[in-house]
This record gives C-alpha cells, structure tokens and sequence, in this order.
C-alpha cells in the first residue's frame, strides 16, 4: 500500500517510493539519505505530529511534516 511518509503510525515500516518537491527542499532529503529504496522506521512522533523521528541507513533522523508530506512510501516492507 502506497502512502505518505506522514501518514504513517510509531512502529510502521516502509520503504521510500519517490521524493517529490523541488530545489533545495528536495536536494536536502537526498543528502540526509531520503532516497528511492531506502528502507524507514517511524519511531516517534510529536504530540502534535510535528516533527516525526525516523531510522533510515542505520542512524536517526527528525523531518518536519511538512518534508515528510514529500515522501510516497511503499508500506508494510
């Protein structure tokens, strides 16, 4: 099943289809290792849902939500 980066619960798996956006935005996910096959964590999310914590190629990273509206996955990986 096909879904946001943002959409996803604490605990669920995914593995990143596409990034979308453009410029910097986009350059900068790239760089901290958001890429197409990459396989994600969401270990925590804010009370409000902003930012989440991820594990992506074995470190931790925080997105805002409004970079993980960015990042279709392919969930249940």
């Amino acid at each position: 099943m096909t879904k946001l980066l943002s959409e996803f619960s604490v605990g669920e798996r995914g593995v990143v289809k596409t990034v979308s956006g453009e410029g910097r935005l986009r350059r900068r996910l790239f760089d901290m290792g958001v890429t197409p096959g990459a396989e994600v964590l969401l270990r925590k999310k804010a009370p409000l849902g902003d930012p989440i914590e991820v594990t992506i190629r074995g470190y931790e990273l925080t997105l805002r939500k409004t970079e993980a509206d960015l990042v279709t996955m392919e969930a249940g990986k």
